[in-house]
């Protein structure tokens, strides 16, 4: 990894020591009559990403605790949304971790903390390209599922599913650092470029605002015996154009996989929104090479998707 990327730090601090004292105390307090054994199940903290602390309860559960005060709207955000999606998804099979308790600030912590179903299998992110294109109809199906007009009151995000140019400067400079480290060079630093130009000059979406996740990718999806388990971590939910979602097909498949994945999804798309599709992919792959020096596994997936995307530039 270059000089740059190595010296940048990314991850926020976090603003409270969370230790299983504390999660004890907030189960013992809020989930008993959910969960009548939380007191005795045990409790191991499995996950700290930039937002929250996930912490594994018994065989069926997790629990989900923001670790700064800007996530606490993220988890509220969930507790609202999640059981109208899961319910949406229902039919496709994929399940989406909707919380079985929605706890409040308690026991010195000061924020919204959830208890969620466990969904067992693994990342996709730590399977290959090409071992995702076995779900890649699935996900297809369920992002449908998925993508239906929004209440006027949906979680409002100011940087997911929103017109790609009020993300100009930021995926401007993001590319410009990176050819600067020579992280991208100048040939596929112009490709992806020339990706989010044609994006910008695509016709927007101009339809009522549809659910959307707002943070798809291999990281956020479940695995399991070869098929798609779930969907997660739905702290960015908002609503507005799918493009974004669907930028998913580059940050998780390979040609075939991606093929698979278009195919399957595309009745229900028009092709402006592929190639919006295909700008947020080359925004987002540029974000991950920019802003991943302490997380190995999101360079690499920042690598392999900025290649996807480049493979499908114009030439």
């Amino acid at each position: 990894m270059n000089e740059y990327l190595r010296t940048v730090p990314d991850k926020p601090a976090a603003e409270i020591a969370i230790d299983s004292g504390l999660v004890r105390a907030l189960l013992v307090a809020q989930a008993l009559d959910e969960i009548p054994d939380a007191a005795d199940l045990p409790l191991a903290k499995i996950a700290e990403g930039w937002d929250s602390e996930v912490w594994r309860l018994g065989h069926a559960h997790a629990v989900r605790l923001p670790r700064r005060a800007l996530a606490a709207p993220l988890v509220r955000h969930e507790q609202a949304v999640l059981p109208g999606v899961a319910e949406q998804l229902a039919p496709t099979g994929v399940r989406v971790p909707s919380p079985v308790v929605d706890g409040v600030p308690d026991a010195g912590y000061p924020w919204p903390w959830s208890v969620v179903p466990w969904i067992e299998g693994e990342r996709a992110l730590d399977e290959s390209a090409a071992a995702r294109g076995a779900w890649a109809e699935t996900l297809a199906h369920a992002l449908h599922a998925l993508h239906v007009a929004a209440p006027a009151s949906y979680p409002l995000n100011p940087f997911r599913g929103v017109p790609l140019a009020t993300r100009m400067g930021t995926v401007a400079e993001n590319l410009r650092k990176l050819e600067e480290a020579g992280t991208v060079d100048a040939t596929d630093a112009e490709r992806l470029k020339r990706v989010w130009r044609d994006g910008l000059a695509a016709a927007p979406w101009n339809r009522p605002p549809v659910w959307i996740h707002g943070d798809l990718h291999p990281g956020n999806l479940v695995a399991r015996d070869g098929g798609l388990a779930g969907i997660i971590d739905f702290g960015d939910v908002t609503a507005g154009d799918p493009a974004y979602d669907l930028a998913v097909a580059w940050l998780a498949f390979d040609a075939t996989g991606r093929s698979r994945f278009m195919a399957a999804a595309g009745p229900h798309y028009d092709e402006a929104v592929w190639i919006r599709a295909h700008a947020w992919a080359a925004a987002v792959a540029a974000m991950l090479l920019a802003h991943s020096d302490d997380n190995p596994d999101y360079f690499a997936l920042g690598q392999a998707a900025a290649a996807e995307v480049i493979a499908d530039a114009a030439v």
